[in-house]
């Protein structure tokens, strides 16, 4: 029997396939698979930090490099820092930073990573070295003679630790000879380098021939001629012999490639008031005192150039932190400045505090001043002869009426031109 219509019919012709759905399907499904695993895991997830590319630490350290060599240190030790985050476990980085960080008045920090360097390696000479240079500027000089003997043991033909040790040597008044020995050393094992010459620079300048401590300056900038420490040092020299302008070059320079350091400031005023400019001397030590306003030193200077200038008001409120020490306006607490033998520059901050306080008719706390100075520092002549005229002008105070501001300042014919310590 045939049915019909039925769809069981073994009649029924075959349908014919749809090619181009099968196609469009086959392409969506290729086209989901791509954006799954393709696509998808390249964009950003919620929640999830993006992935970023890691510098490597010598990219770091060469930027670092290249930083010093412009003499932008506090630059320089940023890199190196971005450096040991990135390769911590590398003392010669450390080492690195360490170096820079001293020439950046850094001293406990340079200490630190310095000591970080020795806990990765105990046994590397230059660690040693650059943690007893770091020491030797606070003063240390017990480690520091220490800590550099012990790197000339591990490495006798280190250059800049023979160069360390003449500087610690000079420092913690050692035997001269073996200073003077310590830098031939060191210029003869590296004649290329920034620290022997300045070591030899310094062992000229402790012996006075300050011609030949400027040539070895010289020879150090010649090298890296961006390094502001060594235009300090050159400058002091020049000071010294009276070459003014080459001096005031100097320490320009100075300042232009450190300008968060008071140094240089600091020393030209200490020229300018050689010369007898006091508005010079007193704009520059106002500035070193903006620069590092916490410094108790900085102050005394800055009071000593409003005395000379004939600010006395103002000079005796900067002179009292030498003295009493106190809080300033902005908050910094300023420590006194003991007075004893052998610190000329603190004995003139506190004869000039009595001197103001004369001018100004405070005379118990003028006549105090000039007792202290004669029961501490009796053997300071200079001192002495102005604590006696601190007694002088107080009694005159008692029968003359005080002074104004414009009346001129007077200057003893013994106002020393006192020089100060070079420091990165």
């Amino acid at each position: 029997m045939y049915l019909r219509g039925s769809k069981w019919s073994m009649n029924k012709r075959r349908v014919k396939p749809n090619w181009f759905r099968i196609i469009l399907l086959i392409l969506l499904v290729v086209g989901a698979t791509y954006v799954n695993e393709v696509i998808i895991p390249t964009q950003p997830q919620y929640g999830v930090p993006s992935p970023t590319i890691t510098r490597s630490p010598e990219s770091f350290v060469s930027e670092a490099e290249d930083y010093f060599n412009q003499g932008k240190l506090l630059q320089s030790i940023g890199a190196y820092k971005q450096a040991i985050i990135v390769r911590p476990d590398d003392p010669t980085t450390h080492i690195a930073l360490a170096k820079v960080q001293v020439w950046a008045g850094q001293y406990e920090d340079a200490q630190t990573s310095a000591e970080d360097a020795l806990l990765l390696n105990n046994n590397n000479a230059m660690a040693y070295a650059v943690l007893a240079w770091a020491q030797d500027f606070q003063g240390d000089y017990l480690a520091a003679t220490t800590n550099i003997q012990r790197s000339l043991e591990l490495d006798p033909q280190n250059a800049i630790a023979y160069a360390y040790y003449t500087e610690i040597l000079l420092d913690s008044d050692g035997d001269i000879e073996t200073a003077i020995e310590a830098s031939r050393k060191a210029i003869e094992l590296g004649p290329d380098k920034i620290e022997t010459h300045r070591a030899r620079g310094l062992i000229f300048e402790a012996v006075g021939d300050y011609q030949e401590a400027i040539t070895e300056y010289q020879a150090a900038i010649a090298i890296n001629d961006k390094i502001p420490n060594l235009y300090l040092s050159l400058g002091i020299n020049y000071r010294i012999l009276e070459y003014y302008p080459e001096a005031e070059t100097a320490f320009t320079t100075a300042n232009a490639l450190n300008p968060q350091d008071p140094t240089p400031d600091l020393y030209l005023s200490r020229m300018y008031a050689t010369l007898g400019q006091f508005g010079k001397a007193r704009q520059y030590a106002e500035t070193a005192v903006t620069d590092s306003p916490a410094d108790t030193n900085l102050r005394g200077n800055y009071g000593v150039m409003l005395y000379r200038d004939a600010y006395w008001n103002e000079s005796v409120k900067e002179l009292a932190y030498v003295v009493n020490g106190g809080v300033t306006e902005n908050g910094d607490q300023l420590r006194p400045m003991d007075l004893a033998p052998g610190l000329p520059r603190i004995a003139e901050y506190y004869f000039t505090y009595g001197l103001v306080l004369s001018r100004l008719n405070q005379c118990g706390d003028a006549l105090r001043i000039a007792q202290l100075i004669q029961s501490r520092i009796p053997a300071d002549e200079l001192a002495m002869d102005n604590a006696n005229q601190i007694v002088q002008r107080s009694q005159q105070s008692l029968d003359s009426p005080p002074p104004t501001d414009t009346e001129p300042a007077p200057v003893s014919t013994n106002v020393p031109t006192l020089e100060v310590t070079p420091t990165p």
